[in-house]
Formats: structure tokens, C-alpha cells, sequence
């Protein structure tokens, strides 16, 4: 019901308005069932589930206005959740809201805004969002479905900076997440789009400049630009591409926001590779040369200039930051030829607060991440020295398998075994 008072917002008529009055009747004597046959009655004016069915009826206030029974189950649903309002989770408070406002509890509900304004991280790359908003088991620990119901609720109080805020972080994760049901994708689209201000209908006013010469008019208008995401496809011819080409800078004179990605592809030797560490998902790699000792044992870091024994025991450290929530990302870690990996099984692992699935192959070893969480992760596993030489240790890689663009690798590195 709660879905179809989205509809009728957007001015969708149903052709069976029967069925809208069937159900919101079967909703009013139903939650007063609940209430009868709740065991403690004050702790149901506190509940999610009151709250949710608060929500839903009040899409409905004046097509169908509420019984005297309803009416003071309102009553008293306000009144208790005006005394403790500070200890519901962001889910519930953006429900209080919107049920205030609705109610003539405006005041109130512009309280709640205020206290989630001031708890809120302001980004400039990730708009508004508060940190304990992450998955949880239940249906009102979901992020996307909270995001977008505060977004809901700041529109409804007229908050349209806020709310362009809102919108930024969950576009944002959209780029490196996927909405896992039917309920996330539509709560999110209904907020993005039918939410302050419409992203779609804004003229492209980005001006992208590559090796310092802006892409002209005439270039963009040979191109047909896809409808929504503004999609284009420039080519060049080679002997028009340069070294300066690697040069790139975008500036975004829209009113919205926007995000996008570019990518330069070229051939080098391992070993001249440079270290890529700004992105918002970077890797760091070192090597440790287990050394047994009086005091049992410890690691001493390799450098190009440590001589290795055939049969030394080496630890692999792979440090990972990401700056962001991320879902499905692959860690490639190359291996020198002159190392055995030493676990030779692929499988799942949890270490240092996350889980994975290691994968050891001919090359490289793999890591591949259902869901890595903001922060700084330490990973470690062990190879043995088993051939005489100088080897490349090559490089390690992580990468969004949903936004490539979120990436980062470290510097090519070589290795002496005698």
C-alpha cells in the first residue's frame, strides 16, 4: 500500500480504487488486532511494526479518513514516539517524520531533520549519508531502502539542498554496489527521480577537455548521446593521439551531479611500473623474509637489494584501503616465477575483519571480495624461495568489477634468490 501511495504522487491513477479501500480497511482492523492482542500495549505504540503501518495510512489521511479508533491509536502512536524519537534507528526516524508532517506534526518532524542534519557526513564526492547506516538483518537495517526514505522525508519538509545531498550518495553507491530486490530499486529510483530536482531533463553543460584542447561541438554532434545516462562514444584516429591525451579534465557547469570514467591503456615492462595509490581503492605490497631467532620469529622487510636463500620461507603483505562500501572486487597478486605459493588450495578465508575467496594459480594468486567495507584491511599469506635467479615480482591489482574506474596497483618490484 505503501508502494501504491507512491504511484498516486506521481499521479498515476489505479482503475480500481475498490481494492485501495478493501485494503486500507483490512489494514485498520488489523493493527488493531495487534493491539488488543499485543502483550504489553505501550511497548506496540513503539513498534516498528505501528510505525510502518503509520506510514502507510498516512498516504491516505484524506481519501480515506481514519475511524475514532484509528484516530487514537494515532494519538497515542505520536505521543509515545515524540518521548523517544532519540533512540529509534535512521530507518524509524525517517518514518517519524513523514508521519509527523502528515499529522500536523510539522514542528516535530522538522526536530528529527535537524538532529539527522547535524549527525550527517558531508562529502563532496559522496553528498550527505550518516555512517550507521549499513546492512543489518533486518527489513530496517537496509541502506539503500534508508537512504531513500530520508530522502523522502527532507523533500516532504522542503529541504532540497538537503535532499540533492541525499541523492549523490546513493548514486554514488550505485556505481560500486548492486540494489540486491525489486523494493531497493524502486524506493531508490522513485527517490532519485521524483525527489528535488529532475536529473534527466538538465542540458548537458559538461565541458570535457582532453590534452588541454576542449572536445568540440561539431566531434560531440557526430556522436548520438544516449538517452538518460548520457552516454557518448568519441573515436580518434592514431595518428591524431598523443602522449597529452593522458591529460584529462572534466568540469561540470550542470545544477546536478554526475559521475563517469576514463581509461588509458598502454604497454610497459613490469618492472617500470608506478605505484597507483589515489584512488578511492588502492593496494600496497611488501615482502618479509621470515628470519628464525632466539625469540622466535619475525619478518624483516625485502628490498631490490636482499639477497634470498633457496627454501627461505617469504610473507606477502597486501595492505587495502577503500574509501567506500564496495561489492564484487578482484585482488590480483603476481607471483615471481621463482616462488611456490605454499597453500596451493583455493578457498574461502576470513582475515583481518573480512572475508574472501583466495584462488592460487600458475602466476598470480586471487582474491575476490563479495563485499568489502569502508576502511583498511591487512592481508597475508606466505610463498617459499625454490628457484636461483632474478626475477620480476610483477605487480598487484584491485578493482571494481562493477566500476573499473574505482582501481589501483602498486609498482613493479624485483627479487634475487641464490
Amino acid at each position: 500500500m505503501a508502494g501504491l501511495g507512491h504511484l498516486d504522487r506521481l499521479g498515476i491513477e489505479l482503475e480500481d480504487s475498490e481494492m485501495t479501500e478493501k485494503a486500507i480497511d483490512y489494514l485498520d482492523r488489523e493493527i488493531l488486532v495487534q493491539l488488543k492482542d499485543s502483550y504489553k500495549q505501550e511497548q506496540f505504540y513503539h513498534s516498528h511494526y505501528l510505525l510502518h503501518y503509520l506510514y502507510t495510512r498516512s498516504y491516505y489521511l484524506k481519501e480515506f479518513p481514519p475511524s475514532e479508533e484509528i484516530k487514537e491509536l494515532m494519538t497515542k502512536a505520536i505521543a509515545a514516539n515524540k518521548e523517544t524519537w532519540l533512540d529509534k534507528d535512521l530507518y524509524n526516524k525517517g518514518l517519524l517524520i513523514l508521519i509527523f508532517s502528515r499529522t500536523g506534526e510539522t514542528e516535530f518532524a522538522e526536530k528529527i531533520a535537524k538532529s539527522l542534519q547535524e549527525r550527517a557526513v558531508k562529502s563532496e564526492d559522496y553528498g550527505m549519508y550518516w555512517k550507521e547506516n549499513v546492512s543489518g538483518w533486518y527489513w530496517y537495517r537496509a541502506p539503500v531502502e534508508t537512504q531513500a526514505l530520508l530522502i523522502e522525508g527532507f523533500s516532504e519538509l522542503g529541504e532540497e539542498e538537503t535532499v540533492e545531498e541525499l541523492k549523490i550518495w546513493l548514486l554514488q553507491n550505485k556505481r560500486t554496489n548492486h540494489w540486491p530486490t525489486t523494493k531497493a530499486t524502486t524506493e531508490a529510483t522513485y527517490a532519485l527521480l521524483m525527489q528535488g530536482n529532475d536529473w534527466l531533463q538538465t542540458d548537458d553543460q559538461t565541458l570535457l577537455k582532453i590534452g588541454g584542447e576542449p572536445v568540440t561541438k561539431e566531434k560531440l554532434s557526430a556522436t548520438e548521446k544516449e538517452a538518460g545516462t548520457g552516454y557518448r562514444k568519441l573515436v580518434w584516429k592514431a595518428n591524431e593521439i598523443t602522449k597529452d591525451f593522458s591529460t584529462i579534465t572534466v568540469e561540470n557547469n550542470n545544477s546536478t551531479a554526475g559521475y563517469g570514467g576514463a581509461y588509458w591503456q598502454y604497454f610497459e615492462d613490469l618492472d617500470k611500473i608506478k605505484d597507483h595509490g589515489t584512488s578511492p581503492l588502492n593496494i600496497e605490497k611488501e615482502l618479509y623474509l621470515n628470519v628464525a631467532g632466539e625469540n622466535g620469529k619475525t619478518l624483516q622487510q625485502i628490498t631490490p637489494e636482499t639477497m634470498l636463500q633457496l627454501g627461505d620461507l617469504v610473507t606477502v603483505r597486501l595492505v587495502v584501503r577503500s574509501t567506500a562500501d564496495m561489492e564484487f572486487i578482484h585482488l590480483k597478486d603476481m607471483r615471481a616465477s621463482g616462488f611456490e605459493p605454499t597453500n596451493v588450495l583455493s578457498e574461502y578465508k576470513y582475515q583481518d575483519g573480512t572475508a574472501y575467496y583466495e584462488s592460487t594459480r600458475d602466476a598470480a594468486t586471487h582474491f575476490f571480495f563479495d563485499l568489502l567495507r569502508k576502511g583498511t584491511y591487512v592481508l597475508e599469506y606466505t610463498v617459499r624461495a625454490n628457484n636461483a635467479g632474478k626475477f620480476s615480482n610483477g605487480i598487484t591489482t584491485i578493482e571494481s568489477m562493477y566500476a573499473p574506474e574505482f582501481s589501483g596497483h602498486t609498482k613493479g618490484v624485483r627479487v634475487k634468490i641464490e
